[in-house]
């Protein structure tokens, strides 16, 4: 179970710009798919993993009130027996309700451990379920960035052959030139408005995990985790 909660918040602490700065850099998002498959996988596990534990949290809670109830009603037992002068089933009522007791501190105890195991799997679980959507969100992003890219050394391309016509002084072929180098400030433009909205949509994630974190401390101090 640690092993898997260690790479989860491996892949949690991803940085998603250090990935995006790799798949530009490299002109493919391989990089971003590898990342999308790797947390899947552990999605998968992680879920399992938190049902599993799910289950064990509901047995260790239902015995757990099992012994509470019945340490009370042998504690009532006990004083009623002392009450009617019954000190040999009084001692005998005593003996269990000393076993009964430790095996409900037991259970308390185990309920405890696994109910925060649980929780922060369910943590862990919620985390990355947000950074795999985001990180999905930035590849499409990516996507359409790299595209650009590719249109635009293609323009480059043709006005660099253009520059060298337009010298010739023919105003046709001058105006030409001049529509292409405005279509290649258009696309400048969006690549630029794309890639900021990358950086806002990555700062806004990392925003509300730090939200989430701080809610989920919380809850926990008021009792409410679970």
């Amino acid at each position: 179970m640690a092993s898997l909660l260690d790479k989860v918040r491996t892949l949690i602490s991803a940085n998603l710009h250090a990935m995006v700065d790799s798949a530009l850099k490299a002109n493919s998002v391989a990089v971003m798919d590898e990342y999308i498959r790797q947390a899947e996988n552990n999605l998968d596990a992680l879920e399992d993993a938190a049902a599993t534990v799910g289950g064990e949290v509901k047995t260790l809670k239902r015995k757990a009130d099992e012994y509470a109830a019945l340490v009370t009603k042998l504690d009532k037992d006990i004083d009623a027996l002392l009450q009617q002068g019954r000190e040999d089933l009084a001692t005998a009522a005593q003996s269990k309700f000393n076993s009964t007791q430790k095996l409900a501190e037991q259970y308390k105890e185990q309920y405890a451990r696994q109910q925060a195991e649980y929780q922060n799997l369910l943590d862990a679980k919620l985390k990355l379920e947000a950074k795999l959507t985001t990180t999905k969100q930035e590849r499409e992003e990516l996507l359409a960035l790299l595209d650009l890219a590719k249109s635009k050394e293609l323009t480059v391309k043709t006005m660099k052959s253009l520059d060298d016509i337009v010298g010739s002084g023919d105003a046709d072929i001058a105006r030409m030139g001049e529509s292409i180098r405005a279509r290649l400030d258009k696309a400048s433009a969006r690549s630029e408005t794309m890639a900021s909205r990358l950086d806002d949509q990555m700062d806004q994630v990392l925003g509300k995990s730090e939200l989430d974190s701080q809610l989920a401390e919380r809850k926990k101090r008021l009792g409410m985790a679970g």
